[in-house]
């Protein structure tokens, strides 16, 4: 009986470091969130979480705020203390200086620096450990983080708004608007997430498009821009380009376009080109460029928002993480749209991908269908 009131506390507490650890989204990266909160008494006597990329870790802060109250205490944190030294001192030491009894943690950290280390360093001081209280929690909320650390690509998000009959614009390419204003919201919600934003030539042609975060209520940072354009065909007076951003605009262009047309992009300061060889299908290397955008770039997660072509060449190769798909209860009918994946799919329906982990939301008339593919 002890014990399981012992453990639907930790429950609790870990509930609020998670709550805590989220108010760092669209900020920590690449670290992950993390939120931290000292228990004396069964009493909260200091939490904190990790602001920013630089700044200090979530058990720092929380110890800090706690102070000599935090000798014989319990430390609640939704990630395994770490034991190395980065932009900031190795949090294992402070737990350790500050005389905390108990450290109950939602998951160990998959960082191979890390791994386990921090937690055999707190035992052998004497600190009582409790791991994977709401580990699956802990793992969703950090899902970017995980991928990025353990693979050599970030985690991708497709994100597309469609129609009832499966497309995302006209054949006339019109798309404005086909999801409502709750939903087109939402969308600058995963954008603030991110640390970069995806598409294709033909979407910036079209829409011309900022791909900025635009919310109110958040102080939002944009996210790095990346843009297909194998032929390197935009116009340099494109919004994407010609505008104010806290962000650059990465276009992607292929090999043998000549350094006369690239020279124009190079002279602007908001823009950086990256070339890389083209397939026979005269297509960029999604997998390359993943690649090229975790190690050199630093970014741990990707939205697509790209056009049809752009989805369906994700999908074919196996790309993509998670999809948030709005859908509107507008019907173009015939089949002259553009679909939401335009390339040669599956003749069977045996091999059609499955979402797993399915989550509905409602967004007045509109529905937000969520899950992953990998």
């Amino acid at each position: 009986m002890e014990n399981d009131k012992k453990a639907k506390r930790d429950k609790k507490y870990m509930k609020k470091v998670l709550k805590l650890a989220q108010k760092g989204e669209g900020y920590t990266s690449p670290n992950p969130m993390v939120g931290a909160i000292v228990v004396k008494n069964d009493k909260i006597v200091g939490q904190g979480y990790h602001h920013f990329f630089g700044d200090a870790h979530a058990e720092a802060n929380a110890l800090e705020e706690a102070g000599d109250k935090a000798r014989n205490a319990e430390l609640y944190v939704n990630l395994e203390p770490c034991c190395h030294y980065g932009k900031t001192p190795p949090c294992y030491h402070k737990i350790i200086e500050a005389g905390v009894k108990r450290v109950i943690i939602g998951m160990e950290d998959p960082n191979p620096k890390i791994c386990g280390k921090g937690i055999k360093y707190l035992k052998k001081a004497g600190i009582e450990v409790k791991t994977g209280v709401l580990e699956a929690e802990s793992k969703k909320l950090n899902e970017f983080f995980i991928k990025y650390i353990t693979t050599d690509y970030p985690f991708v998000i497709l994100k597309c708004a469609q129609t009832l009959d499966g497309y995302l614009a006209t054949s006339s390419g019109d798309s404005k608007w086909i999801t409502n204003k709750k939903a087109r919201n939402f969308g600058h919600k995963l954008r603030h997430k991110v640390d970069s934003i995806l598409i294709g030539k033909n979407t910036l042609l079209e829409d011309n498009p900022q791909l900025t975060t635009r919310l109110q209520e958040c102080k939002s940072t944009d996210s790095l821009r990346v843009v297909l354009d194998e032929n390197l065909e935009i116009p340099v007076d494109s919004r994407i380009i010609q505008q104010d951003s806290t962000a650059k605009t990465l276009i992607v262009t292929a090999e043998s376009t000549s350094y006369r047309k690239i020279k124009k992009y190079e002279e602007i300061e908001s823009v950086e080109i990256l070339t890389l060889p083209v397939n026979n299908g005269n297509q960029l290397p999604l997998k390359s460029l993943l690649n090229y955008l975790h190690d050199e770039k630093q970014i741990t997660s990707l939205l697509v928002e790209g056009g049809g072509t752009v989805n369906y060449s994700f999908l074919k190769q196996d790309l993509i993480d998670k999809v948030y798909a709005f859908i509107a209860p507008k019907i173009l009918g015939g089949n002259n749209g553009i679909s939401v994946f335009n390339g040669k799919g599956s003749e069977k329906i045996k091999d059609s991908r499955n979402l797993k982990n399915i989550n509905i939301d409602n967004l007045n008339d509109n529905i937000l269908l969520s899950g992953y593919l990998n």
